[in-house]
């Protein structure tokens, strides 16, 4: 349930600037970001997050209009983030092989590095990917990635080193789910099988069983 709208928020706040805004709209999402990654869409409070910002809670509404469409722009802001950071890769410049080595391996360490997107994801598919159903770019964010990836298996494919038939949609679900998996439920897993799978040599043994097991499935 979204938190009540003031009743004064329609106007613009007094001598804004577009640079005023855009550190502003940041200053929220980053906040809202911590709010929503360690409460969950329906535990955080537009209060909490405006005292995260540092600001009053009039500019958040402003900015964002309630709690539902803040949730969606820090999904959007964590998927721009992320796929950013994967373009930095370069797969398109790099031996096939070496390419899905680092491609598993960014993944991994990205989401190591990042446990907010995981949580983010977790309540966001709670919702049924309500929010992110409203969202105007999500789809055009994410397919270049998909394509990208698809170009990546065929390049492998034309040199003779990966077989052919691979789906680079189903491929890169496959990665994600390896990592999210094993790092959304590596405490409970720890406590089952009696094996400590937080520690830096067992993550290092899960990256490395990773691999293995993707380039397993794309060698020929």
């Amino acid at each position: 349930m979204s938190d009540p709208i003031p009743e004064d928020t329609a106007d613009a706040p007094a001598g804004l600037t577009a640079r005023n805004a855009a550190r502003t709209r940041q200053a929220i999402i980053d906040a809202a970001t911590g709010e929503f990654a360690a409460l969950g869409l329906g535990g955080a409070r537009i209060d909490a997050i405006a005292a995260r910002a540092g600001l009053n809670k009039r500019l958040l509404y402003y900015y964002f209009g309630n709690k539902e469409a803040l949730f969606q722009a820090v999904l959007e802001r964590a998927y721009q983030n992320i796929r950013s950071a994967e373009r930095e890769l370069r797969l398109d410049e790099i031996d096939p092989v070496e390419a899905i080595r680092r491609l598993v391996s960014f993944t991994w360490h990205y989401y190591v590095k990042h446990p907010e997107f995981l949580t983010l994801l977790n309540s966001e598919n709670l919702h049924q990917a309500a929010h992110l159903k409203n969202s105007a770019q999500i789809q055009a964010m994410n397919s270049p990635l998909i394509q990208s990836l698809d170009q990546l298996l065929e390049r492998g494919r034309a040199a003779g080193l990966f077989r052919g038939g691979v789906d680079p949609l189903q491929l890169y679900i496959s990665i994600a789910a390896l990592s999210f998996f094993y790092l959304s439920n590596r405490h409970t897993l720890s406590v089952v099988f009696g094996r400590d799978l937080q520690s830096p040599k067992a993550e290092a043994q899960r990256l490395s069983h990773m691999t293995e097991l993707v380039l397993g499935y794309v060698l020929r």
